[in-house]
């Protein structure tokens, strides 16, 4: 098994691909559930059926300006989004195990867009790499983790593994 930097009181493993997936999935519905309400308040009907929808800076707003900050958010303050807290997992430093700085986060989100450029290869990267790394988290230095257990089933996890 596979673990992450840490310091000698925390058995971390790396996220996989899979894992990844269900929490994006649940990471993804949230949005939705918080975005689409917004949508309708602001444009309607129109919105859903695209008559008479004209594109405002709301919509920039609420569809881009909005996911991007609370990602970046909830990776700051919580070192991951709901979806990550779902399964336990958490992104932190690759080197050192702590949690990822603002400039980490912003290129980790920026690693996003380059990542899903070759038709995803960068997030399907993550299935094949040894420390679990899609193309964002390399160029952020970032990694995804989450505790082992043991056979009590108890978890090992430290605030700053």
């Amino acid at each position: 098994m596979n673990t992450a930097p840490a310091s000698s009181a925390t058995a971390l493993k790396y996220v996989g691909f899979w894992e990844r997936v269900v929490a994006s999935v649940i990471d993804s519905l949230l949005l939705v559930c918080i975005t689409l309400p917004l949508m309708l308040l602001i444009y309607g009907w129109a919105y859903i059926d695209r008559s008479n929808f004209q594109v405002t800076g709301a919509y920039y707003l609420v569809q881009w300006v909005f996911p991007i900050l609370a990602i970046i958010a909830f990776w700051l303050y919580r070192q991951a989004t709901p979806g990550k807290m779902a399964l336990a997992a958490r992104i932190v430093d690759a080197k050192t195990g702590n949690n990822p700085t603002t400039k980490q986060c912003v290129i980790r989100y920026i690693g996003y867009y380059l990542a899903v450029l070759p038709l995803g290869l960068g997030f399907f990267w993550i299935g094949w790499d040894a420390k679990k790394q899609g193309w964002h988290d390399k160029l952020a230095g970032t990694v995804v983790v989450k505790p082992t257990y043991n056979s009590n089933n108890l978890a090992h996890f430290t605030q700053n593994p």
